[in-house]
């Protein structure tokens, strides 16, 4: 029985009769390896496979993830984006506080794996008065802000009103298949700063990006 240069068996002219139940046995079982085999669920896969070895691929029809296991753990292959969770807002919110407090938007995200990258995207019309800083971000529950949207800041000039549409982008690395949330947050330096979501639909958006 001749194998092909990456290690596929199959049944040479020369082979016996009596050989081809062995080859193709042997085939079968090169699939399950190399292949990417279908699964209803991870714990399908988990009882079909329960010592996976490293290379192997499978296909997950309830998430339609496609996860190569790496020694150690199944995961997502290349940059695919796994899910998205959206959560909108159309009351006005104002505030008067120095410090950051609640804008009453968040969004609840539950990863399908624990490598995955969750994007946070808050979109937002905003107000101030003359010559007033306001201040956003996007935190976690902990209120611990997520990378890229620490605090950015607007001021209106001196004798004017900020009257402006932005959106805010932040990135973490949760590290669970657990439900994470994310919010956004804001503060002023003085007077009023407010959220105009009855004029442009607040909207905070958390994607799941395998890596």
């Amino acid at each position: 029985m001749a194998t092909t240069p990456v290690g596929n068996p199959y049944v040479e002219s020369s082979d016996l009769v009596a050989n081809y139940p062995g080859a193709s046995e042997a085939l079968a079982e090169r699939i399950d390896v190399v292949g990417v085999n279908p699964f209803a669920d991870s714990a399908a896969r988990a009882t079909a496979i329960p010592s996976p070895t490293e290379g192997m691929m499978s296909s997950l029809n309830d998430t339609d993830a496609v996860e190569r296991y790496d020694g150690a753990m199944w995961k997502p292959v290349g940059g695919k984006v796994l899910q998205v969770v959206r959560a909108t807002d159309t009351t006005n919110r104002a505030t008067t506080s120095t410090s950051f407090t609640d804008a009453s938007i968040s969004v609840t995200i539950t990863p399908t794996s624990a490598t995955s990258t969750i994007l946070i995207f808050w979109g937002l019309t905003l107000t101030t008065a003359s010559n007033i800083v306001a201040r956003i971000q996007i935190t976690d529950s902990a209120n611990t802000a997520v990378g890229g949207a620490e605090s950015s800041s607007f001021r209106a000039q001196t004798g004017g009103i900020l009257d402006v549409s932005t959106t805010i982008i932040g990135y973490a690395s949760p590290a669970t298949t657990s439900a994470v949330t994310y919010k956004g947050r804001f503060l002023t330096d003085g007077g009023t700063f407010t959220l105009l979501n009855t004029t442009q639909t607040g909207q905070l958006f958390a994607i799941e990006v395998a890596p």
